[in-house]
């Protein structure tokens, strides 16, 4: 069964019956090295049956204090348009919603956040009131409450990205289209908004291309409320940016990737707390491989540059980062040889020297295959996440004991 999944930020194609991803940004298919011996313990916590349950992961997981997992499907559901789903301590899988397109939307992409209460929120890439996606929200009963309805028209519309909440309970994100109408061939080059606690939007900033385009990822924000986030597309060499704006809205533009510096984020930041931003571009660097990098008073540094092979290929997803300085992530490609030459994906770990160690290498078979999203941490150090494909064909939930 070919199924195809379409987003503004790029297309993501996926043959589930035969384990393949084709990555339409001009990314270059790898072939890889055998996999090296890994001492670390790898286990699944779930597999995806592709039904009710949910298929397709695509985005990271989050953690609460009783160690349950959450996170959301593309597919499956009552209605095939994606769920929230809850998989507890002991691998017991619980669907909390199951999208049914109009009119609480449909096909999430990014991941949930949640709130001390145990409110979830999260937006959805489709569906809605005019199928131009949503923000919701999940109380801890399961009820659904649509936040906000994407018009596609200047407000924005099609949000890839997850959402921040700041303590007052505003919600911040972007949208991959609309804003200003007059870029992207009228659909817009995207928007970064905000959402209030009584569901009022308000753009805080529409990207022209040329100050970037396609956001797909959510915005962090500093210790003096400036916000921080990176563009897919645009800027001066149509590879990419990462901006600021500070609370007003008003835009810095901090970096234009030129491609041996990456290309192409699709993952937002990770901020130390200090001075410094960590990410990862799907592409650039050696081969166009793409690269883990840092940005610290405006300079970028590349930290890492895959190789294509055995050290993994196109890291889709964002990082994370311990108290002493390691990044944990995923490439979607490269490891082992399979998934029709372009590779299974890796996780890996980069030290604060840049020192890279590969913690797995995925076949393809019953451990998955092409993660998209990064790893989520808990307090001993476990690694938790997603693959969207492998498993029994619609992806599963994995665990990582380094």
């Amino acid at each position: 069964m070919t199924t195809k999944l379409q987003r503004e930020g790029g297309t993501w194609g996926i043959c589930l019956g035969r384990v393949n991803v084709v990555l339409a940004v001009a990314l270059v298919a790898a072939v890889v090295a055998s996999p090296s011996s890994q001492a670390q313990s790898f286990s699944v916590v779930y597999t995806f049956a592709g039904g009710t349950d949910g298929a397709t992961p695509p985005s990271a997981l989050i953690l609460d204090s009783s160690g349950n997992l959450y996170g959301t499907t593309y597919f499956g559901g009552l209605s095939k348009a994606g769920t929230v789903f809850m998989v507890d301590s002991k691998g017991k899988e619980s669907v909390l919603h199951s999208f049914r397109g109009k009119p609480d939307g449909s096909h999430p992409f990014a991941g949930v956040i949640r709130d001390t209460a145990g409110n979830l929120y999260g937006t959805t890439h489709d569906g809605g009131a005019a199928r131009k996606g949503t923000v919701y929200k999940l109380n801890k009963a399961g009820r659904r409450t649509i936040l906000y309805n994407f018009t596609g028209g200047t407000d924005g519309g099609n949000p890839n990205g997850g959402l921040f909440r700041d303590s007052a309970g505003n919600l911040y994100g972007t949208t991959v289209s609309g804003g200003t109408l007059s870029c992207g061939g009228g659909k817009g080059c995207g928007t970064v908004f905000k959402l209030d606690t009584t569901g009022k939007e308000q753009v805080l900033h529409s990207f022209s291309g040329a100050d970037g385009a396609t956001p797909n990822a959510s915005v962090v924000q500093d210790t003096a409320g400036n916000f921080y986030g990176t563009t897919q597309r645009g800027g001066a060499s149509g590879h990419g940016t990462v901006f600021a704006l500070d609370g007003t809205g008003k835009e810095t533009f901090l970096h234009s990737f030129a491609g041996p510096d990456g290309a192409y984020p699709f993952a937002g930041l990770i901020f130390d707390g200090s001075s410094s931003f960590y990410g990862t571009t799907t592409s650039g660097g050696i081969s166009g491989n793409g690269v883990v990098f840092v940005l610290s008073g405006g300079k970028e540094t590349v930290l890492y540059k895959f190789k294509g092979g055995a050290d993994g290929a196109h890291p889709w997803g964002g990082l994370v980062r311990d108290s002493a300085g390691n990044l944990y992530g995923t490439t979607t490609g490269g490891g082992a040889k399979g998934c029709n030459g372009y590779g299974c994906g890796t996780v890996f770990k980069l030290n604060s020297t840049s020192k890279k160690t590969i913690l797995y290498v995925f076949t393809g078979a019953a451990d998955g295959a092409n993660p998209y999203a990064g790893v989520v941490r808990d307090t001993a150090g476990d690694l938790f996440g997603t693959t969207p494909l492998g498993g029994s064909g619609s992806g599963l939930v994995f665990e990582i004991k380094p």
